[in-house]
C-alpha cells in the first residue's frame, strides 16, 4: 500500500479551553486531489494551521515524508515542500503579473536578492509557462492591482506552484469568483493534481462536485466523514449538520 505523504494523527487544538480540533485524524498520499468542507467553525482553518506550522497542537502527531513537523516554524515547513494560499489571494499589487511570479520562483529568497538579483533562466523559462497555464499571459505587464477577483486567485495559485512545493493547500479559491471563474479554477486545480498533492478547503457544493474529489467533512474540530460527494450528502449525520436540513 501507498505510504501517506502528509499524515495527520489525533491532533487536538485548543484555543483558552475551546477545542477547535479533537483527535483529528487525516492523511493525504501523492498526487491526491481531496476536498475538505464543513459548517462554519468545523476547524477547516485551524487544520491548515496547524500543518503549516502557524498553530502548534495540543497533542498528536503531524508528520510529512516521514518526518514531525511539530515545532517546525512557518518558514521551515514551506520551504520542505508545503505550500498554502490563504482565503484571500495574497499578490504584490503594485508590481506587474510577471514580477509576482517572478518573485516567487525566485531560488533567492532574502529581501535584498529578491530585489536585486535576476532570476535564473530556467526559473523565467517556469514564469512564462505558468503565465500561459493559468490564463494569464496578456496580462503580463498589468499590475497585480488591476486584476479581476478571479485572476488574483490565479496569480496567487500559479505563485504558489512556482515554489515547486509537493503539497498544495488552498483555503477557499473561489470565494467571490463568478460562475465561469469557478468552472475555471476546478479545470485549473484539477491539472495540478498528480504532479503534486492538493488539498481544497471550499464551502461552493458545486465546485466541490466539479473536482469530483474524495470529500472530508469536519464537524466541530472531528472528522464526520469521509467519501464521494454524493455520498457524503447523503449521509443523514451531514445533512444535519452542515446542510441544515432534514429528510423523511
Amino acid at each position: 500500500m501507498t505510504t501517506p505523504l502528509l499524515e495527520i494523527n489525533d491532533v487536538s487544538v485548543s484555543f483558552d479551553g475551546f477545542f477547535a480540533l479533537t483527535d483529528l485524524s487525516l492523511s493525504l498520499y501523492p498526487g491526491e486531489l481531496r476536498s475538505v468542507i464543513g459548517p462554519n467553525g468545523a476547524g477547516k482553518t485551524t487544520f491548515l494551521d496547524v500543518i503549516t506550522g502557524k498553530v502548534k497542537p495540543l497533542k498528536g502527531t503531524v508528520k510529512y515524508l516521514g518526518d514531525s513537523l511539530v515545532g517546525l516554524s512557518e518558514h521551515q515547513i514551506s520551504r520542505r515542500g508545503i505550500g498554502r494560499k490563504f482565503q484571500t489571494p495574497r499578490v504584490f499589487e503594485n508590481l506587474d503579473v510577471i514580477r509576482n511570479l517572478e518573485l516567487a520562483a525566485s531560488p533567492a529568497k532574502g529581501p535584498f536578492a529578491l530585489l536585486s538579483q535576476a532570476i535564473p533562466p530556467s526559473a523565467r523559462d517556469n514564469v512564462h509557462r505558468l503565465l500561459d497555464y493559468v490564463g494569464l499571459a496578456p496580462y503580463a505587464r498589468v499590475q497585480a492591482g488591476s486584476l479581476s477577483h478571479g485572476q488574483k486567485q490565479w496569480l496567487a495559485i500559479a505563485m504558489l506552484v512556482a515554489q515547486s512545493p509537493q503539497v498544495l493547500l488552498l483555503d477557499e479559491p473561489v470565494a467571490g469568483l463568478t460562475d465561469e471563474e469557478t468552472v475555471r479554477t476546478a479545470e485549473l486545480i484539477k491539472s495540478l493534481a498528480g504532479d503534486h498533492t492538493v488539498l481544497v478547503i471550499e464551502h461552493d457544493m458545486e465546485f466541490i462536485r466539479d473536482l469530483n474529489a474524495p470529500v472530508t467533512v469536519l464537524h466541530q474540530g472531528r472528522v464526520l466523514t469521509e467519501g464521494s460527494l454524493d455520498d457524503v450528502q447523503k449521509d443523514p449525520r451531514v445533512i444535519e449538520v452542515y446542510l441544515g436540513q432534514s429528510q423523511d
